[in-house]
C-alpha cells in the first residue's frame, strides 16, 4: 500500500529528465549531421548530461534523538519489505548521519561506513568520498530483507574507549556527566563506532534521484558541522520531526534555530514539520471530538512556537503508518496522515528542483541551440536568395553577373572589417575577464587562509584567535564585493560587443548569455552568518582550541574555497564562451558568401547549369529545412516543463488524525 500520487510525481520528475537527456543526445546527434558540431560544445553537452545522470533530489530527516524520524523513514519508503529495514526499535537509534540513494555509476548495493576515527583526519566527509578505501565496505543483499536489516543495524553501533580518546576525537558531548562536569580522561564513555554511512540501494524513489538524509540527534549535528554547514542547506527538502508525547523541547528548538536555518531563510520552502507519535493520544477513554481537540491545540502551539505557519504541521505516526502499508489497513493509513505529509513534500520539491535544473543546465543548452537553429536559419534564407538570384540570372548578360559578384565581394569586405572589430572585442573582453580572475583566484583565497591558520594557530587567546577567523571572513566578503563590480562591468562590455554587432547584421537577433556571482554572492553571504554563530558559539569558548580551528577550516573555510573553485570554474566557462554565437555567426556568413560568389561565378562560365545549381540549391534547402523542424522539436522538448501529475485521491493538506475507532 503505496500513496500513488507520492510516487507519481516522483515517476513524472524521472520522465521528465529521461526525456530532457534523450533531447540532448539528439541535440549531439544533429550538430554532427548538420556540420555544426565543435569540440567546445561537444565538451559542454557531455558536462551537462554528466551533471543531469548523477543530480539527486535530497529528503533530510532532522530532529532530536528518538523521536522517530528513522521509523518515518521506513514507514515512507520500505513498507513493501514487511519489516523495519532501517533499525528503529527502541535502543537502536541512528547514530551517524546516513545518506540512501541509487549509485547510477556502481548499480550493485552496498553499504560504506567511515569510521568515526577519521575525525582526526584535516579532512571533511566530502573529501573522504573521494578515497574509498577509508570506508568499510559492505555488499548488501537485498534478496533478503533480514540481511540487510542486520547489515543496517551496523550503523546503530557503538564503541567503549577511554575520555581521553572521546576528547581527541572532538566528541565533547560524551566526555561530561548529567552536570556538563568533564569526566576523567581514564573513564569509559560510549561513542559512535561511524561517522558517516553510504548506502546504495535499488528503491524506485531512489532510481529517479531521490537521496534521503537520515541524521542523528542534536549532540551529534554539533559534532559535524559539516553536515550542517554543507549538507543540510543543499538539501531541497527536509522534514523536521518532532514528538507528540514530549512537544517541542530544548534541544528540539536548538535542532530548529541553528540547524535548519537555511530552510527559514527561504521562507520555509521545502520545510514541514513532522510532529510523529500522535497514536499516543489516542485514548479509548476519550471521544472523538476530544482527541481531535487535542492534536488540534497541540499543532497550532507546535506552529506558533517554532513561528511556522500551521498548514506545514502534520500530526502523524509513523508506526502506524508502517504498520498500515504492512498489513494494507487504509483506515489506519489515513489516520496515520502520511499521505497527506508526502502529498506536500512531493508538490514542493519537485517544482523546486526541476527549476534549479533548469536554471543551471537547460539555459546553456538552450542558448545552444537557439544559436545552431539561427545559423542554419541564415543558411536556409542564404539558399533561397540564391536560387532566386539565379533563376533571375537566366538569359541576362555577363555585366549583370558581374555586378552581383561585385556586390558580394562588397559583402564580404564588410564581413572581414566585422570579423576583425571581433577579434578586437575579444581581446579587449579577455582583459576585463582577467581582471575578474585576479580578484578570484583560488591562489589569492590560499594565501589569505594560511595567513588566518598561522594567525589563530599562534593565538595564545580564545578571543586572538576568534579575531583571525572574523578578519578572514570580512576579507572573503570583501573580495566577493569587489568581483561583482567586476562583473559588472565586463557584463557593461559584453553588452555593447552584441548590440554593435547586432546594428552591423541587421538579420541576427542573438542575445548574449551574461555572467551572475549573486548566487555565489549569496552563499558567501550565508557562510559568513555561519562563520559568526561558529566564532559566538559555546562551543568554540569551551571546546580545546586546536580543535575548534580543525573544525573551522574542514567546514567552513573548506565550503568557502568550493565557492571560489566553482566560481572559477564558471567564470572560465562563461569567458570561453562569452562571445561564441557572434563567432559561430561569423564563421557561418564567411561560408556562405564563399559559396555565393563560387556560384555567381561557375553562372557566369556557363548558362546551361544554372538550372542545375537552382535544382541543387532547393535540395538543400529541403534538408536544412527538415533539421530545422529536428531542432524546433528537441526546444520544445527542452523548455517544456514537467507534467503536472493529477492526484488520484482527494487528500486534503493536513488531516488531522485520530483513531476512528476512539470514543465509539
Amino acid at each position: 500500500m503505496t500513496n500513488e500520487n507520492f510516487f507519481d510525481n516522483i515517476h513524472a520528475y524521472g520522465k521528465w529528465k529521461s526525456d530532457l537527456v534523450k533531447a540532448i543526445e539528439n541535440f549531439q546527434d544533429w550538430l554532427d549531421t548538420t556540420g555544426l558540431e565543435d569540440s567546445e560544445q561537444s565538451l559542454k553537452i557531455y558536462e551537462t548530461l554528466q551533471t543531469i545522470k548523477h543530480d539527486r533530489i535530497t529528503l533530510a530527516f532532522v530532529g532530536e534523538f528518538s523521536r522517530g524520524k528513522t521509523e518515518l523513514i521506513n514507514a515512507i519508503f520500505f513498507s513493501q519489505f514487511k519489516r523495519r529495514l532501517l533499525a528503529s526499535e527502541a535502543g537502536r537509534t541512528t547514530m551517524c548521519p546516513t545518506e540512501l540513494f541509487f549509485d547510477v555509476d556502481e548499480p550493485k548495493p552496498y553499504m560504506r561506513l567511515l569510521p568515526i576515527e577519521s575525525r582526526l583526519e584535516d579532512s571533511s566527509i566530502t573529501e573522504q568520498k573521494q578515497h574509498l578505501v577509508n570506508w568499510t565496505h559492505i555488499q548488501l543483499d537485498v534478496t533478503s530483507p533480514d540481511s540487510m536489516a542486520s547489515s543496517f543495524a551496523q550503523i546503530t553501533n557503538t564503541k567503549k574507549v577511554k575520555a581521553r580518546e572521546a576528547k581527541r576525537l572532538g566528541l565533547y558531548d560524551i566526555i561530561t556527566d548529567d552536570n556538563g562536569t568533564e569526566l576523567a580522561e581514564d573513564a569509559t564513555v560510549e561513542i559512535p563506532m561511524w561517522r558517516h554511512a553510504l548506502i546504495n540501494f535499488p528503491h524506485p524513489f531512489l532510481e529517479q534521484g531521490l537521496c534521503i538524509l537520515d541524521t542523528p540527534g542534536l549532540n551529534s549535528l554539533g559534532n559535524e558541522p559539516e553536515l550542517t554547514i554543507n549538507m543540510l542547506p543543499n538539501a531541497q527538502a527536509a522534514i523536521f520531526v518532532l514528538a507528540a508525547d514530549t512537544g517541542v523541547t530544548r534541544s528540539d528548538m536548538d535542532i530548529w534555530r541553528r540547524h535548519l536555518k537555511s530552510f527559514r531563510r527561504n521562507n520555509n520552502n521545502g520545510l514541514v514539520v513532522a510532529l510523529n507519535k500522535i497514536d499516543t493520544l489516542w485514548d479509548e477513554l476519550k471521544t472523538t471530538h476530544e482527541i481531535k481537540g487535542s492534536i488540534h491545540r497541540m499543532c497550532s502551539e507546535t506552529a506558533k512556537t517554532l513561528n511556522i505557519d500551521k498548514r506545514r504541521v502534520f500530526a502523524i505516526s509513523a508506526q502506524k503508518g508502517l504498520i498500515a502499508r504492512v498489513k494494507h489497513d487504509a483506515q489506519l493509513l489515513k489516520d496515520s496522515n502520511l499521505e497527506a505529509m508526502e502529498n506536500v513534500l512531493s508538490n514542493e520539491i519537485l517544482p523546486q528542483k526541476e527549476q534549479l535544473v533548469r536554471n543551471t543546465l537547460i539555459t546553456d543548452i538552450n542558448e545552444m541551440m537557439q544559436t545552431s537553429k539561427g545559423i542554419l536559419l541564415t543558411q536556409f534564407n542564404s539558399r533561397k536568395k540564391s536560387i532566386e538570384n539565379l533563376r533571375g540570372l537566366s538569359g541576362k548578360n555577363e555585366n549583370i553577373i558581374q555586378r552581383l559578384l561585385e556586390k558580394t565581394r562588397e559583402e564580404q569586405a564588410v564581413y572581414h572589417r566585422n570579423a576583425e572589430a571581433l577579434q578586437s572585442s575579444r581581446q579587449i573582453l579577455s582583459g576585463q575577464h582577467n581582471r575578474l580572475k585576479s580578484i578570484i583566484d583560488l591562489d589569492r583565497l590560499d594565501k589569505q587562509v594560511n595567513d588566518a591558520r598561522n594567525h589563530m594557530k599562534g593565538s595564545w587567546t580564545t578571543t586572538g584567535m576568534k579575531k583571525a577567523m572574523k578578519a578572514l571572513f570580512d576579507d572573503i566578503s570583501a573580495t566577493m564585493q569587489e568581483a561583482a563590480k567586476q562583473t559588472e562591468l565586463t557584463n557593461r562590455l559584453v553588452k555593447s560587443i552584441y548590440n554593435r554587432f547586432q546594428n552591423q547584421n541587421e538579420q541576427t537577433n542573438i542575445k548574449p548569455k551574461l555572467f551572475s556571482i549573486a548566487s555565489y554572492k549569496q552563499e558567501i553571504e550565508t557562510l559568513y552568518e555561519d562563520a559568526e554563530e561558529y566564532r559566538t558559539s559555546v562551543y568554540s569558548t569551551m571546546t580545546e582550541q586546536s580543535f575548534v580551528i580543525k573544525k573551522f577550516f574542514i567546514s567552513l573555510v573548506s565550503r568557502a574555497r568550493n565557492i571560489y573553485y566553482q566560481l572559477n570554474k564558471d567564470a572560465d566557462d562563461w569567458g570561453r564562451r562569452a562571445l561564441t554565437p557572434l563567432i559561430r555567426h561569423v564563421k557561418a556568413h564567411k561560408k556562405e558568401l564563399q559559396t555565393r560568389l563560387d556560384q555567381l561565378k561557375k553562372a557566369g562560365q556557363s548558362r546551361d547549369s544554372i538550372s542545375e545549381k537552382v535544382m541543387s540549391l532547393k535540395k538543400e534547402a529541403k534538408v536544412l529545412q527538415k533539421y530545422l523542424v529536428d531542432i524546433n522539436k528537441m526546444l520544445t522538448t527542452v523548455n517544456s516543463p514537467m507534467p503536472v501529475v493529477i492526484q488520484k485521491k482527494n487528500i486534503p493538506n493536513n488531516v488531522t488524525a485520530i483513531r476512528s475507532q476512539a470514543g465509539s
